[in-house]
């Protein structure tokens, strides 16, 4: 979902880009990612290669890790011999989602998951291996047209169930891709012009919502009831990797980069609506 957005926001300005598949650059692969940076020299890089299959991980942490640390590394060490510009697409779930306030930028890590854990051993090399030119930007709750995600899947169950049972204990920020996609290539823009410190960003939206408020707005988009929508409790989903209570990130270091954060989840839901809802 989000390589699509970011690729369609440059080729809306003009930027030239290259998008490469397995085939053309295994992040895993030394030699293959040698050879891709050997072609393309690139000013910058948007990672958005990862091991998204959360649950997985937890039985196949060292294929998890492969994509989402040692990639990275790879990148990164790539990007160190260019002066390249790295930006590395993260999670929430490098926090263990016990917080009550939003995460800020540099708030201890402490992930619960092999997903989380793997994907703050990329974080963690991108950082170390490039100080100066290497982007971190955690999101969370992604949804976008290229996709499966759950503002389409409510969305679906809206059509084929009396009602639905979501859980109302786990709280985060919906966060549309195109609008990710949008604050990559600003941040790439000033990464590239000298105006955007190196580190930690938090790409996801303004607000917060629960799973089960969010699945209610979808179904009053839809113009059904959203009473139809049942709160529960996490509980009742058992699932292999624990999910984060609190996903909820603050924003401060987008200003420092004269940037302004994300807007509120509400605000993109509504224009995204016609474009991510079932059908499209």
């Amino acid at each position: 979902m989000l390589a699509r957005d970011v690729l369609g926001r440059m080729a809306a300005e003009g930027i030239p880009t290259v998008a490469t598949h397995r085939a053309d650059l295994d992040v895993t692969d030394p030699a293959s990612v040698r050879a891709a940076f050997a072609v393309h020299r690139p000013a910058v890089v948007v990672n958005c290669a990862a091991w998204t299959a959360v649950d997985d991980a937890e039985a196949h942490e060292p294929e998890a890790l492969a994509v989402n640390g040692t990639g990275p590394r790879l990148l990164a060490e790539a990007c160190r011999t260019l002066g390249t510009v790295l930006l590395h697409v993260s999670t929430d779930y490098v926090f263990d989602g016990s917080a009550r306030t939003p995460y800020p930028e540099d708030a201890p890590t402490g992930p619960r998951s092999a997903y989380g854990r793997t994907k703050l051993v990329g974080e963690q090399a991108v950082l170390r291996i490039l100080p100066d030119t290497g982007y971190v930007v955690r999101t969370a709750w992604l949804y976008g047209a290229g996709g499966t995600h759950f503002v389409r899947t409510m969305s679906e169950l809206e059509g084929t169930r009396d009602t639905v049972e979501v859980v109302a204990d786990q709280q985060g920020q919906p966060t549309w891709t195109t609008d990710l996609a949008d604050r990559l290539v600003l941040l790439g823009r000033a990464a590239l012009g000298g105006t955007a410190p190196a580190g930690v960003y938090h790409g996801t939206s303004g607000g917060h919502t629960s799973w089960f408020e969010l699945a209610r707005e979808v179904f009053r988009m839809l113009g059904a009831d959203p009473g139809r929508v049942r709160p529960t409790t996490s509980d009742a989903f058992v699932r292999p990797a624990p999910r984060p209570a609190h996903s909820v990130l603050g924003h401060d270091r987008w200003r420092v980069a004269g940037i302004e954060p994300i807007r509120d989840w509400r605000e993109a839901l509504t224009e995204a609506f016609p474009s991510v809802s079932r059908g499209r």
